[in-house]
């Protein structure tokens, strides 16, 4: 999700959107300590994405 869109998003679903994106971050290393992982670059995606989040919510307080 763009940074943009993001930014219309209220407070209570940026934090449901974090939770679900840790989960997912979670869960695609699981998935790469296995070797189950086919996109690696998935990863990095999430771990941008909580970024944004996190950089929102700073901002907002």
């Amino acid at each position: 999700m763009d940074i943009k869109e993001l930014r219309t998003l209220s407070k209570e679903k940026l934090n449901i959107r974090l939770l679900e994106n840790r989960e997912k971050l979670r869960e695609l290393r699981f998935k790469d300590s296995n070797h189950q992982l086919k996109n690696v670059k998935e990863i990095s995606a999430v771990k941008k994405e909580i970024a944004r989040i996190l950089t929102i919510l700073n901002q907002s307080k």
